[in-house]
């Protein structure tokens, strides 16, 4: 009996238990329910005014202002969002200061440039020039695709062909030896030759005293002048001072350069070495007193005027000996015309030099010959 006694008792109790958890359950879920429905009305509140409230409150109709007040309560929320947004847009449009936007900059292609065909009627140089190994680097132009024949001392020595803008360039294989070329072009279809001409003088000190000229009808232009003379570029031989009041200076220089001459700082003249390195320069001084010291200039200049050497020479002058003749060894590259000129004022006075000298040809004299010259005074 008290077996089962017991066992009722667990029973009921147990049963006790589930009873409490559901009571405590549902006094949970009904407040819940409580605050759910206290809150939403209160959000009620806030979105518009309880018509049946007011009504349960007072059963009077609600004045003017009162109703202008609620309508007031219940469109705050919207009326207040807008007034942001105004604000906002104000702030964007007028307050805040833009920030500078990124431009990119995007360089310009520059469009190619299309150099047009040079139209030519004979070859024409570009440069000259000698290398520091000697060689004989040559440039010019000519039809495009087309032979061109370059030419040292009348002679082919080799032949290239222009490209599309008939442009040639030319090296030699060695270096030339030393001396004097005149360089020119011959182009084909049609065969013409240039009308210009290169004097190339290849010095045997070395390339720093060669000379590259490019000779035109209007003058000569200088393609390579020397940098740094050696000793024998320039150099005085003779000087000649005649009882005319004349002076005659003989010397070399580089071939085809111009050669001056001042007495005392003042500027007499000048001349022009030749092909073969040798000039002669005469020019009207007055008469020079006896026993009185002067300075005699000579001057090697470039093709562009520059002084690239000097020589200066003080002498005192002597007792004239009232000769009436001087004499003159010929050189290579010289003629009467020329010496005339010098010793003489006037070229035209060649024949003068050839009746004194017995000279049935002028126009042949040789090197080394030694002449009388006619100097007597005025």
């Amino acid at each position: 009996m008290s077996k089962k006694n017991n066992m009722g008792q667990t029973k009921r109790s147990t049963d006790d238990l589930i009873n409490d958890a559901i009571s405590q359950q549902n006094d949970w879920l009904e407040n819940r329910r409580e605050y759910t429905r206290g809150f939403l009305k209160k959000l009620n509140l806030f979105a518009r005014p309880s018509s049946n409230k007011t009504e349960t409150k007072t059963n009077t109709e609600p004045t003017p202002e009162q109703k202008k007040k609620n309508k007031l309560k219940s469109y705050w929320f919207p009326i207040t969002c807008a007034l942001i947004v105004i604000f906002i847009a104000v702030w964007v449009a007028f307050i805040r200061t833009p920030q500078p936007s990124r431009v990119v900059i995007v360089p310009t292609i520059p469009e190619p440039v299309i150099q047009p065909v040079r139209k030519l009627t004979v070859p024409e140089f570009d440069i000259v020039r000698i290398d520091k190994h000697g060689k004989i680097i040559i440039a010019g132009y000519w039809l495009p695709h087309q032979n061109i024949s370059i030419l040292a001392n009348n002679k082919i020595i080799a032949t290239e062909r222009t490209d599309h803008r008939g442009e040639f360039v030319y090296t030699t294989k060695d270096a030339w030896a030393p001396g004097n070329y005149t360089i020119a072009l011959l182009g084909t279809e049609p065969e013409v030759k240039s009308s210009e001409r290169v004097f190339l003088y290849v010095s045997e000190h070395g390339v720093a005293n060669s000379v590259s000229l490019l000779m035109t009808r209007d003058g000569s232009t200088l393609l390579q002048a020397p940098a740094i003379l050696k000793d024998g570029d320039l150099s005085v031989s003779k000087i000649d001072y005649l009882d005319t009041g004349r002076i005659v200076v003989t010397g070399d220089a580089l071939p085809r350069l111009r050669v001056s001459l001042a007495l005392n700082g003042e500027y007499m003249g000048f001349a022009r070495a030749s092909d073969h390195k040798h000039f002669g320069l005469g020019a009207d001084v007055g008469e020079l007193e006896s026993g009185r010291e002067y300075e005699l200039t000579v001057r090697l200049h470039d093709g562009d005027g520059r002084t690239v050497a000097t020589i200066m020479h003080k002498f005192t002058m002597p007792e004239m000996t009232g000769d009436d003749d001087t004499y003159y060894t010929v050189r290579r590259g010289d003629c009467l015309w020329i010496i005339a000129r010098n010793f003489l004022r006037r070229g035209v006075l060649f024949s003068v030099i050839a009746e004194r000298n017995n000279i049935s040809n002028p126009d042949l004299i040789h090197p080394k010959q030694k002449l009388q010259i006619p100097v007597a005074g005025k």
